[in-house]
């Protein structure tokens, strides 16, 4: 655990200043060090990097019962890389280039990986060669590199992302591809409810699809700010990929065939969502299955009365007995004064603190403080580790029904014309397929057009329908707009 002289000053309001808010929890509670002396490129803290890891774990234990996880190499050659045109027009203004090894000029120019379809597939060509070898579903976490020129922002908009999971799969028909759309939908729902974070998921508008795919879903969450920001996103490639780069197979009839492709990606946006979403004026705020520390024991001494040895041991009792039972617990028996500890600990977002003090021991008890509300409740001893279980699934219950309740009611319909759609939040509104009415409403609102709302539950209120245009009141669909990262 990295040790820094306590921190004492208010921290700045979430909901008033949330870019500074955002750069400042970053800091204090050790998840980015935002020094690295280039553009875009950070450094993460130990702390960080556990909460990163246990989110990615959660995501690693989703994938790995249907995928195989691999690595491929950073560098593509500038060959591979320029055989997709349409993908290669979308990332053109954001390739990093080594032209040079040493002192040495290289023949071929090589690209640090903006995505790895372009490293991967001509792999693929060589991997499959029978409908046996189908369907092939892979993936990776890597670092990717875009030369981003907009305001950069960490975790949130990136030159160097350090945790790009991409999924690619490979298919013998256009219905086992869609199939696997519909299973990656559901595997990313999966992965943002266990971090509690709300979403919509969309149809992204054809001129804004990724750049070689038939089309392109995405999740998005909302941030405190009222933006929208895309947390994850699924691609349907079809064939263009395959054709591009030569994947074919033989059927069980000895036809050569193309196979249809599906990729999809999430970065750590996911961590950003998760700091930003549940965080609040004091800290962060984690849900315990993420929370590089889910109990924080402190000690509550005073030399006065002489009973620190008994406090401490009573302390580290506790605190083994959560270890035994696989909760991350942590005993701060540090030098600091109660309160200075209570600072740092609801800064890094730890679930639950439990106090004993002497008053406790006599009573043969503790005190439970939750994070997400610092609501206290006394628990005897003896019933702490079954009494920090039903807590802490208590405590995830709650940071979810806030979060949700946050992100709907920020959700607008409107059923007008232009006129009251500049809202906070995401607006729902008709508009036709026609990319220069889409682009109006964006250039005209100040917002992005996040698509039509897709695969909803059959228990909410469904965003679908048609209706006039906004721009020019031809048939429309009911899609989401929204200021976006």
């Amino acid at each position: 655990m990295m040790q820094h002289k306590t921190e004492t000053k208010t921290i700045l309001q979430k909901e008033n200043n949330f870019s500074e808010w955002y750069n400042e929890i970053l800091k204090r509670a050790e998840i980015l060090d935002i020094r690295y002396p280039v553009k875009g490129v950070y450094v993460w803290y130990p702390y960080g990097y556990k909460l990163r890891n246990l989110i990615y774990g959660i995501l690693r234990s989703l994938l790995d019962k249907e995928h195989e996880e691999v690595l491929f190499p950073m560098l593509i050659p500038e060959k591979e890389l320029m055989m997709e045109k349409e993908h290669v027009k979308g990332f053109e203004d954001e390739v990093f280039w080594v032209t040079k090894g040493g002192s040495t000029e290289l023949d071929i120019p090589l690209a640090l990986r903006p995505t790895s379809e372009t490293a991967i597939y001509p792999v693929f060509k060589v991997w499959i060669r029978s409908h046996r070898d189908l369907p092939l579903r892979i993936y990776q976490i890597v670092n990717t590199f875009r030369y981003e020129t907009k305001h950069t922002r960490p975790l949130i908009r990136l030159r160097e992302i350090t945790s790009f999971k991409e999924a690619h799969t490979a298919h013998a028909s256009r219905a086992d591809a869609e199939a696997q759309i519909k299973k990656a939908v559901a595997l990313y729902k999966n992965f943002f409810d266990q971090l509690a974070i709300p979403y919509v998921i969309t149809r992204r508008p054809d001129w804004d699809k990724f750049p070689g795919a038939e089309y392109s879903t995405a999740f998005d969450a909302l941030m405190p700010d009222g933006r929208a920001m895309q947390i994850a996103t699924i691609h349907l490639l079809g064939e263009s990929f395959a054709r591009t780069f030569d994947i074919v197979y033989e059927d069980k009839d000895g036809a050569v065939k193309f196979v249809n492709q599906t990729c999809y990606g999430i970065s750590e946006r996911c961590v950003a969502a998760v700091i930003s979403v549940h965080g609040d004026d004091h800290g962060l705020v984690l849900p315990p299955e993420v929370a590089p520390i889910q109990v924080v024991i402190v000690p509550i001494v005073f030399s006065s009365e002489g009973k620190s040895a008994e406090v401490e041991k009573a302390c580290f009792v506790v605190c083994e007995e959560l270890k035994k039972a696989g909760i991350r617990a942590f005993l701060d028996n540090s030098d600091e004064r109660p309160g200075a500890k209570y600072y740092r600990w609801e800064m890094k977002g730890v679930p639950l603190r439990i106090e004993i003090g002497p008053r406790d021991l006599r009573n043969n008890r503790c005190e439970f403080v939750r994070r997400n509300d610092f609501k206290r409740m006394q628990v005897p001893l003896c019933d702490v580790v079954p009494e920090v279980e039903r807590t802490l699934k208590e405590i995830n219950d709650c940071i979810y029904e806030r979060a949700k309740e946050s992100f709907f009611a920020n959700i607008h319909k409107s059923e007008g014309a232009m006129e009251g759609l500049r809202r906070k939040g995401i607006v729902s509104l008709f508009l036709c397929e026609s990319e220069r009415c889409g682009k109006e409403v964006e250039e005209r609102l100040g917002v992005n057009v996040l698509g039509e709302a897709v695969y909803e539950d059959e228990d909410e209120e469904r965003e679908k329908g048609e209706g006039g245009c906004v721009i020019c009141s031809k048939e429309g669909k009911r899609v989401y707009v929204a200021r976006a990262y």
